[in-house]
């Protein structure tokens, strides 16, 4: 067994994106951020999440902000920091897989515009699908990391996770993430894993969790033992429930140990002082719910991560039908199993979600079928590592012929297509590609932007609280 080697553990900061899409469904606004980007730039972090999942999207339907400007202007800001984003493979930042000319075409303005580490996740861990985006991202100079969707259930084995590790490296990916979106990677299965990945592959292992379940801080502390080199956390105030372990915490206990990160908790302590306010509005308002604070043990029976549980929430509420709340979280293992065990993470996971509500709301499983079911079981979103459930595939898509190859290679290119279709809006080269992921939302936000031109009083923005699952 290879020895590991003590060395300082080097931190990534979610605060500015994966942190608050947890907490408070993504709302956090630029004009909130930017004062704070200052002091994040002193404390030394590997690098600072700060744009891509749900950020993209939240930007432009409920806070009507651009997000190219947001992230041109911390680009700006952070002189000394890495720049990091969430990126969904060939689904990009969207929910449906795109034509090769717009990933990279949006990889490669992605860094033009300030993005030095693009960490790319696909739902069903179909390496095919991440494939366009790491060589894009190699072309443009920028960092390739690529993200395994770590889940449980018969398929996923260690000699699985050790084969997709090697076979990320061959791809060309300059590091790896152990993306842990519900909070299922135990602290001695992380010893297990780590150690598994560091003895089969020569590129960083970072990992990434979130606290749902109540054991991150125990986990992280395990995986840095066996070697992982980079933690992924949040500042206190936006850190644990559906977040990640609290940096401030992860600091503290390496001090004056090799894994020691140098970080300065008084440096640290004003910049939660910063947005120590920003979390006591948001539970006032009701934007922040407490239930998203505590450990929610369902997690591990269920696999649901935390976005998800609020996304189920809303959407039986919605139905009044509140009280199917368990049956629902009973129901989502078993439609898992149906569309062949893909781990849940958006997009998967709001697929599974919703016909798991339609399965239970409609007495009859399958009676009502979502057009998103249909393409998994029709192949559309790539391959799954188990086969589907024959019965259930039959009565979602009949005779329907499902595809084998990468869902992208029948994806003919669009970005001239989509260029024409918006070409009265355009003011800069990216706003094709905010269209090209939301048409309409971008369309209505092209319309709010050119109202604010002509002071004609424009539409509210819609703040309801929405859900944006990890």
């Amino acid at each position: 067994m290879a020895e590991v080697v003590k060395k300082p553990i080097k931190i990534t900061e979610t605060i500015l994106r994966d942190a608050h899409q947890s907490l408070i469904a993504t709302r956090m606004t630029t004009e909130q951020m930017l004062p704070i980007v200052d002091k994040l730039d002193k404390v030394g972090y590997h690098s600072v999440e700060c744009w891509g999942g749900a950020t993209f999207d939240a930007s432009l339907r409920f806070l009507k902000e651009d997000p190219w400007d947001r992230l041109r202007k911390f680009r700006d800001g952070f002189k000394n920091t890495k720049l990091q984003m969430l990126f969904r493979g060939q689904n990009i930042l969207g929910y449906r897989p795109y034509a090769d000319d717009v990933v990279e075409y949006f990889v490669q303005k992605s860094i033009a515009n300030g993005i030095d580490i693009i960490r790319i996740f696909d739902c069903l861990n179909d390496l095919r699908n991440l494939q366009t985006a790491v060589k894009a991202s190699n072309k443009e100079k920028g960092h390739a990391q690529v993200a395994l969707s770590y889940t449980l259930g018969d398929a996923y084995t260690m000699d699985y996770w050790v084969d997709m590790a090697k076979k990320v490296e061959d791809m060309g990916a300059n590091s790896i993430c152990i993306k842990d979106m519900a909070g299922l990677l135990v602290p001695y299965k992380a010893t297990e894993l780590v150690t598994a990945l560091k003895e089969a592959v020569d590129i960083p292992i970072q990992l990434h969790t979130h606290y749902t379940s109540g054991v991150a801080s125990m986990t992280y502390l395990k995986a840095v033992e066996a070697g992982v080199d980079v933690l992924d956390t949040a500042m206190s105030p936006f850190a644990l429930g559906t977040s990640q372990p609290a940096t401030e915490v992860m600091v503290e206990t390496f001090k004056g140990t090799p894994y020691d990160t140098g970080f300065d908790q008084n440096l640290l302590a004003e910049i939660a002082d910063y947005f120590r306010p920003i979390r006591d509005e948001a539970l006032e308002s009701g934007l922040l719910n407490p239930k998203n604070l505590g450990v929610n043990i369902k997690t591990l029976l269920y696999q649901v991560p935390g976005g998800m549980l609020s996304n189920l929430t809303s959407q039986l509420k919605e139905q009044h039908a509140e009280d199917k709340f368990y049956d629902v979280l009973e129901e989502v293992p078993r439609v898992r199993k149906d569309l062949g065990e893909p781990p849940l993470v958006t997009p998967s996971s709001q697929i599974v979600g919703t016909q798991a509500v339609f399965n239970v709301i409609m007495g009859e499983r399958y009676k009502m079928v979502t057009k998103e079911t249909k393409d998994v079981l029709s192949g559309k979103y790539g391959a799954t590592v188990k086969p589907f459930d024959p019965e259930v595939q039959k009565k979602c898509i009949g005779d329907t012929e499902p595809i084998t190859c990468r869902p992208a290679d029948l994806i003919p290119d669009e970005l001239d297509t989509l260029r024409s279709e918006m070409a009265q809006w355009s003011e800069q080269e990216e706003d094709v590609l905010s269209y090209a992921l939301f048409p309409q939302v971008a369309t209505e936000f092209f319309k709010y932007r050119e109202a604010q031109k002509t002071k004609v009083d424009p539409k509210v923005a819609d703040t309801e609280n929405g859900a944006y699952p990890v």
